[in-house]
């Protein structure tokens, strides 16, 4: 349920922290369609369907952007209230979906995700993005997603390759833009943000704030849905390669049918915008709120 009169407290923390965790913000039937969302993709793997760390120990498998997957999510993002918290957080009455993704992790323990942050990967840029993370188990602050506060105010760095041999390794160019800070090493030099989570719980960021994940333990199954939302604060921004095609030698190769395949080619500095982008807010025709 939407807590109205905590929604300021929630903008602030967006809007400064990059990153806030929200109680209880999906109700059990809403939970339910959630990982009713999630079933649905992890038996119909998309063309962004795969392997992360390939070689490690441990099953470490995603798969985002399915063009086919927005009928079996619509449900959930149309017709319960989950779509109003974007739309609180940008102030801005128009939110769409930009794509779904699904995370796996389960059997032996699996390492940690590198840091990173999203928007490299992504040719948008602009305020009203956000990121939505739903753990359908419940995570220790131990196993759970970090993040440096504030650093989606900060630049842009040359984004992991997600190479399991060398998690050092940039994506572009190093001469393009500025490597990634080894938060590891220097853990005291950064204000580290982190929950303990539960199913119901949304923990939402900026996707430019620099983030990782937390190494899995073995025995512990951590499935999680995250969903990538923008509003009218959103423009076609520049970036050196489609990055999403080449993490973990993914070719994610859905014959441009994705939006998000079509914007890479949009102008810099345009609205990003396109048909085929889903309008969640205001609601849809035919969606029923509950």
């Amino acid at each position: 349920m939407l807590e109205t009169d905590r929604v300021a407290e929630w903008q602030r923390k967006f809007r400064e922290d990059g990153a806030l965790v929200i109680r209880n913000a999906l109700a059990p039937p809403t939970l339910a369609l959630a990982a009713q969302s999630f079933e649905w993709t992890l038996a119909h793997p998309g063309p962004g369907a795969g392997a992360v760390l390939l070689g490690t120990p441990g099953t470490f498998y995603q798969d985002q952007a399915n063009p086919d997957a927005f009928p079996a999510y619509r449900e959930l993002l149309c017709d319960t209230s989950l779509a109003d918290l974007p739309a609180a957080l940008f102030a801005c009455p128009n939110v769409w979906l930009m794509y779904e993704q699904i995370w796996l992790k389960e059997g032996a323990a699996t390492r940690r995700t590198p840091w990173h942050q999203d928007l490299p990967y992504l040719p948008v840029a602009g305020e009203h993005l956000a990121v939505m993370w739903l753990c359908l188990d419940p995570v220790s602050q131990a196993c759970s997603l970090e993040f440096v506060r504030g650093s989606h105010r900060g630049p842009l760095y040359n984004p992991s390759a997600f190479k399991p041999d060398d998690v050092s390794a940039n994506l572009f160019n190093p001469a393009q833009w500025p490597p990634l800070p080894d938060v590891d090493a220097q853990r005291a030099a950064f204000d580290i943000l982190s929950w303990a989570v539960a199913p119901g719980d949304a923990v939402i960021f900026h996707p430019a704030v620099l983030h990782g994940g937390a190494p899995t333990l073995a025995g512990v199954r951590r499935r999680t849905l995250s969903l990538r939302f923008f509003g009218d604060d959103a423009w076609c921004a520049a970036r050196p390669h489609d990055g999403m095609a080449n993490i973990d030698g993914l070719k994610h190769d859905d014959g441009g049918r994705h939006a998000l395949k079509k914007m890479a080619l949009a102008q810099p500095g345009s609205p990003f915008r396109h048909p085929d982008f889903p309008q969640l807010r205001p609601r849809p025709p035919g969606a029923v709120p509950r």
